[in-house]
């Protein structure tokens, strides 16, 4: 259990007389409780009372694991042919009589469990939102937590290192994803942040593009986008290759994203805003006339998932500050031709920042 964290959270359901926090989100579930899990389409969830002790609730077939992680107080399972929100009312009621006043995580409490416990307290009231306070309290990293992100970071590092190996003529984009996860697997990495992407040639033009059958030719690049989790925190890198010579037309798309990541990179310290980080790099596009195929934000944060509060994109006035952890990756994108994208996460120091990645990213020519 993170007492630190919930602590916190108590300080602010004391401040908005709320009785007891309601925690669905997985991800959050673990940041609170440390049991991580991805429960699918089964019922995990945290409740938090303001002064009594918490209980973790959790599907049966995972219950033995939620008690033998850090999570101290009780585990309460229930079965697949069980009505899960019948048992999870019941000790409510138990533990906590009725409560007045119950937080959710509204950005993500889907409508079905919402209205349960609105049927089964109807005079209560669930106003209050815990998601804002969970983004702030996952905005500024610990040195632990950025322990735990240096550590996946260096293993997204090795997974650029397996791939680049096995780029050559006639490999298939996929093949070369197996040949990744199956090496990081071996070492005892066993599970990337999101699906890994390898896309080659004009592939790399669709920014969330699929691997698949298509081969690495001669004279083209090769996009990767990939990160790995570490003791539940998540890497997110990207890097982009040639596979032979690049032509003239790659290497300048390939320096105009460089030049734009660099920009925004050395920019990064406590004082600039997250809107000033996205123009930086954007104007460095916008200027070589390719601002309409850089389609999406900069970068976003990065902790327990890949996502995170905040957002770099353009009009966000939040001032970054020493602890914030976030990418930066802007890319151009043409369609039918080539796609480049360069991303590194990043620490912000009292002056600066520092990537969780050390890959090169001079152009590598393979």
């Amino acid at each position: 259990m993170n007492q630190e964290k919930v602590l916190e959270l108590r300080k602010w359901m004391q401040k908005n007389e709320v009785d007891l926090a309601y925690v669905s989100d997985a991800s959050h579930i673990g940041y609170f409780s440390g049991f991580d899990s991805n429960p699918m389409e089964r019922v995990l969830a945290l409740f938090i009372p303001l002064e009594k002790d918490p209980f973790l609730f959790a599907p049966g077939l995972e219950v033995e694991d939620a008690k033998a992680s850090s999570f101290e107080y009780d585990v309460v399972g229930y079965l697949d042919s069980q009505d899960p929100f019948s048992i999870i009312v019941d000790e409510i009621k138990k533990r906590y009589g009725s409560p007045k006043k119950i937080a959710l995580e509204k950005n993500q409490l889907v409508l079905d469990r919402y209205l349960r416990l609105t049927e089964a307290f109807p005079s209560a009231d669930f106003s209050a939102d815990l998601t804002p306070l969970v983004q702030e309290l996952q905005l500024y990293k610990t040195e632990e937590e950025c322990q735990r992100l240096i550590e996946a970071g260096s293993t997204a590092d090795l997974a650029f290192e397996i791939g680049f190996r096995h780029v050559k003529p006639g490999v298939t984009e996929e093949e070369i994803v197996a040949e990744i996860e199956y090496e990081l697997k071996k070492k005892g990495i066993k599970q990337m942040s999101f699906p890994t992407e390898v896309l080659a040639g004009p592939n790399a033009a669709s920014p969330h593009g699929t691997p698949g059958k298509n081969t690495c030719k001669e004279n083209e690049l090769v996009l990767f986008d990939l990160g790995t989790i570490v003791n539940g925190y998540c890497s997110d890198a990207t890097r982009t290759v040639a596979c032979g010579k690049p032509t003239d037309h790659q290497r300048d798309i390939y320096n105009i994203v460089l030049e734009a990541h660099m920009a925004a990179l050395n920019a990064v310290k406590p004082g600039v805003t997250c809107g000033q980080l996205d123009k930086l790099a954007r104007d460095v596009i916008e200027s070589r006339g390719y601002g309409e195929y850089f389609n999406h934000r900069l970068g976003h944060g990065i902790g327990t998932t890949i996502h995170e509060f905040p957002q770099i994109v353009g009009g966000n006035d939040l001032e970054v500050k020493e602890g914030m952890c976030f990418s930066i990756e802007p890319g151009i994108y043409l369609p039918n031709d080539v796609g480049v994208r360069i991303e590194d996460c990043v620490f912000v120091t009292k002056d600066g920042c520092i990537p969780f990645t050390k890959t090169s990213k001079e152009l590598t020519i393979l």
